[in-house]
């Protein structure tokens, strides 16, 4: 694989070297004699597991379909097409079930913003069967999130309410809402803001001014304007390590569109989010391909971006569930570290800052009315180490 700019890829498994291979190639059938040797040592079950794990089977699948028995065996294909069936299905589910939310949102006067799902699918590849999606993301004004919120209910949503909070600290602590629909079986998150804290946020009104309207739907649903996309899928790839190799695909896929790079430069400044987006073109470059205009080029080419992105390989080299239970202590801590790596200085300070805010668990400790928790502000040191001293984790 030609790589305008180079990673150390020797830790990556041979099958993942060959799913980047296939999902890179302009011609997957000249795979055959180019790189024969990665076929012949598959493993063909650790293939499929990573090629559902990094939930890329639909792409693969249309890139593999044409490949001969003496490439792939009968029974790999086969997998990848009922998968690829799944989730077409599933896909159309979704988009339905977006229109029907978009229409009752805006029916009311509610403004929404769909952050995923099946209307990247489509803009991004061209049909919503080529990526996957297990729930859907949309985003309100703060203002208007309680009125979000009720019309969700109303629509037979159930909200799962485990946000704790002290001193209103949920509206820069958590960044959505969750809500399940027990009889249709969808999630959707109901977004208030892109990220958590200590990210800079733009305005509503901003996004809006800029936003798209997608044409998968007959009624107006409307989406992120292409470089506010851009600057949200790096930061929430970022914020998961690029665990998932489909988050790296929207990348070179939307970058394949010719964004206003001048414009994505900028908007990476004002979010103070310039190095999530250095690690990003790296990543998406040297394992996917994607095109770099000469702005983000000079952006890849910084020693800081080249080493976020080889911190990276480390969630690509296995498969790592940062959303599942009990995520190894030795995942947790790099995680930790490597979300530090990606922050400004000043992000690093009001991170480290926010710490002396009181937490619901301290509240635990010792309840308070409510008028007095300000009064845990000053308490937070003691109450932590008392936490501590008597084994109570957080």
């Amino acid at each position: 694989m030609e790589k305008s700019l180079i990673l150390d890829t020797d830790m990556l498994t041979n099958e993942m070297k060959l799913i980047l291979e296939i999902i890179t190639s302009d011609r997957p059938e000249d795979l055959r004699k180019d790189k024969a040797g990665l076929f012949k040592d598959c493993k063909w079950d650790a293939f499929l597991r990573l090629a559902m794990h990094h939930r890329v089977y639909s792409v693969l699948y249309m890139q593999m379909k044409d490949m001969g028995d003496d490439m792939v065996p009968p029974a790999v294909i086969q997998r990848l097409y009922r998968q690829y069936c799944a989730n077409t299905l599933r896909m159309l589910h979704l988009s339905s079930e977006i229109e029907h939310i978009g229409k009752e949102l805006t029916g009311r006067g509610l403004r929404c913003l769909f952050l995923k799902g099946p209307v990247l699918g489509q803009d991004l590849y061209g049909s919503v069967s080529l990526r996957t999606c297990s729930d859907l993301d949309l985003l309100v004004p703060l203002a208007e999130l309680v009125r979000a919120e009720t019309i969700l209910i109303t629509l037979g949503y159930e909200k799962d309410d485990y946000i704790e909070s002290v001193l209103g600290d949920w509206k820069w602590r958590h960044h959505h809402l969750t809500f399940f629909h027990p009889v249709k079986g969808i999630k959707v998150e109901l977004h208030w803001r892109l990220n958590p804290f200590p990210s800079k946020e733009p305005k509503f009104n901003e996004l809006w001014l800029r936003k798209r309207r997608s044409t998968l739907f007959g009624s107006p649903i409307y989406y992120l304007g292409r470089e506010d996309l851009f600057v949200f899928l790096v930061t929430h790839g970022a914020r998961h390590g690029w665990s998932r190799l489909r988050w790296l695909l929207d990348i070179k896929q939307l970058l394949n569109q010719q964004p206003d790079h001048g414009q994505i430069m900028n908007r990476l400044r004002r979010r103070r989010c310039v190095r999530a987006g250095g690690q990003s073109v790296v990543l998406a470059s040297s394992l996917l391909q994607a095109p770099l205009a000469p702005e983000l080029q000079q952006l890849a080419s910084r020693r800081r971006s080249v080493r976020l992105a080889q911190g990276a390989m480390f969630y690509l080299s296995q498969m790592v569930h940062l959303h599942k239970e009990p995520i190894p202590e030795e995942v947790g801590a790099y995680h930790k570290r490597h979300l530090f790596a990606l922050m400004p200085l000043r992000h690093k300070c009001l991170f480290i800052l926010s710490f002396m805010m009181p937490y619901p668990e301290d509240v635990k400790v010792i309840r308070l009315p409510r008028m007095l928790h300000y009064i845990y502000i000053p308490l937070r040191p003691f109450l932590w180490a008392w936490r501590k001293s008597v084994g109570v984790q957080k």
